[in-house]
């Protein structure tokens, strides 16, 4: 169970600094602005997205959340990697701008997949965790 936590919370913390802490920070600057411009978005969007990523970097990192509400992070993400992986093909072509989003959605993949382990050997070891795992 350990190696699981240390999996997850891994996978989970690069997601969480790459997709809410780094846009929380940089989301005002003209370099963001003029990337979201460029690839065709208004600019509202761009705060709009930055509002979407704090929150599901918040909803995946705090521990308390369990359940649809995390399910719908890791889907909001998901949709977030694919969106852009296809933004930047279509706006510049194939290349690095595309490839990011896409390991970015290998690593959320592997926290998806390390949450759900650790929920499976969490209700193990609780008769109770089941009902709180179908709960919340």
């Amino acid at each position: 169970m350990k190696k699981t936590k240390i999996l997850y919370w891994t996978f989970t913390g690069l997601i969480v600094l790459m997709d809410g802490v780094m846009p929380a920070l940089t989301s005002h600057t003209e370099l963001a602005k003029q990337g979201i411009s460029h690839l065709g978005y208004p600019d509202y969007f761009r705060v709009l997205l930055t509002v979407f990523k704090v929150t599901g970097a918040l909803l995946l990192a705090l521990p308390f959340f369990k359940g649809r509400i995390k399910e719908w992070a890791y889907a909001g993400f998901t949709f977030n990697f694919i969106s852009a992986a296809v933004s930047h093909t279509v706006v510049d072509g194939f290349g690095g701008q595309t490839l990011f989003p896409l390991v970015a959605l290998l690593i959320l993949a592997a926290s998806y997949h390390y949450y759900h382990k650790l929920r499976r050997q969490e209700t193990k070891r609780s008769p109770n965790a089941s009902l709180q795992y179908s709960l919340g």
